[in-house]
């Protein structure tokens, strides 16, 4: 199982929301220092999320997030306002990330989706499914679709993606423990290879996940509050 050390970057900062809410933000420093932290520490890849690009649909950190590809030498995945193919092969070449995450494109224009897997190949296309009440939120978490997370799954899985960040919204930076259970449910029925997302809150939660045979694990506010280092949970 792969471990994805977090860092969310709002206003040039690395940062944690509550719920992802915006007005709830915790400020923990500079983002580039934050990821050569986690690599110092055995992290194997790092999770990017450009906080504002994903709320207003365009990449506000990418100079931030190339100094943190440039600056480390393992690999990168980023989200966050990543809408077009256009904005795929910008992330991809100009930041130097290994593959980005689509979120909001995945409800509102799933044919992107599928034409980015066939231009740039399943392993730089990851889906991002971020869940409240059963449904798919966007654009940063501030609109709730209709759409159900499993039937969105179903169909990425159909357009060739391999990888999925599932995001149980209500557990986000709560430090309440992971959704395991409905992540491995979620990975069950779609046939993605899931990285369960929001609440991991302690070493028995990477354990449980681990045990699921889930494909890996997003480590945000533990890590950044020292409830158990990158490092234990790497040797875990």
């Amino acid at each position: 199982m792969l471990l994805f050390p977090a860092i969310d970057i709002l206003n040039k900062r690395a940062v944690r929301l509550m719920h992802g809410d915006y007005n709830k933000v915790t400020d923990y420093g500079c983002p580039v220092q934050k990821a050569l932290d986690w690599q110092s520490q055995g992290a194997q890849f790092l999770h990017v999320v450009d906080l504002l690009g994903a709320k207003e649909g365009m990449g506000i950190a990418c100079d931030i997030v190339a100094q943190i590809v440039k600056s480390v030498k393992i690999p990168v995945q980023l989200g966050g306002g990543i809408r077009t193919l256009v904005d795929i092969k910008n992330r991809l070449n100009s930041t130097g990330v290994s593959r980005v995450i689509l979120g909001t494109v995945c409800c509102s224009k799933p044919e992107i989706v599928k034409q980015a897997v066939k231009e740039f190949g399943s392993d730089k296309i990851v889906a991002g499914i971020d869940i409240k009440d059963g449904f798919v939120a966007t654009s940063g978490w501030l609109q709730t679709s209709k759409i159900k997370a499993i039937d969105l799954g179903k169909k990425m899985r159909e357009f060739g993606l391999e990888y999925c960040v599932f995001t149980d919204i209500s557990r986000d930076g709560a430090l309440t423990g992971g959704n395991i259970s409905l992540t491995k449910e979620f990975s069950d029925a779609t046939g993605l290879n899931c990285i369960v997302s929001g609440g991991i809150a302690s070493l028995d939660d990477l354990t449980s996940a681990k045990q699921q045979s889930l494909y890996g694990a997003i480590l945000g506010r533990a890590i950044y509050e020292n409830k158990f280092s990158v490092s234990q949970a790497i040797a875990l």
